[in-house]
């Protein structure tokens, strides 16, 4: 028959099987095997909570969107019309397979952490620093060093405001209504 040795086995594991399924162990008891679900014992682990205390809800970026109107100002505002203007329209954004490089990028998952405004921040603020410093640092002995100058100085400019801007997005979007 079954040596002690596999007798104690299997009672070691109708007990574990017992204390996962949380029904108190009774020699009488009978359970329908074929109506359970396999009993994962790796998924009854103790896990650390941390990061769950305190720390908000990810905030739902499409119903801020709502809330905001955003989709209404961006109409009355024109900037449709004057991105298609410029050349980039639907089609366009589909021919150059801009939304699967967001998705790729995770463009939306950067929108709901709560990181991104201030990284967006920190990043405008390093660009408008950037401009003067190299115009200041960079000498103006050559017609050469002055277009440099005024490159690095626009191309700062206009990348330290479009952070800064898309930093208050974002940062308005996250927050709760």
């Amino acid at each position: 028959m079954f040596s002690r040795e596999e007798k104690r086995k299997k009672r070691e594991v109708m007990m574990k099987m017992m204390a996962a399924a949380a029904i108190p162990y009774s020699p009488l008891l009978l359970r329908s095997m074929a109506s359970q679900k396999p009993i994962s014992f790796a998924a009854k682990t103790v896990t650390s909570k941390k990061g769950t205390t305190g720390s908000k809800p990810k905030p739902k970026l499409l119903t801020r969107v709502e809330q905001l109107r955003l989709l209404s100002k961006a109409e009355k505002a024109g900037l449709l019309s004057a991105a298609e203007k410029s050349g980039l329209s639907l089609s366009a954004i589909e021919r150059l397979g801009l939304l699967s490089k967001a998705e790729e990028l995770g463009v939306l998952s950067a929108a709901t952490n709560p990181g991104t405004a201030t990284g967006l921040l920190n990043i405008s603020l390093i660009l408008l620093v950037l401009g003067p410093a190299f115009v200041f640092l960079v000498p103006e002995d050559y017609p050469w060093e002055i277009g440099l100058q005024v490159a690095v100085a626009l191309l700062s400019i206009v990348g330290g405001s479009a952070a800064f801007a898309a930093s208050n997005l974002v940062s308005t979007l996250q927050k709760s209504s």
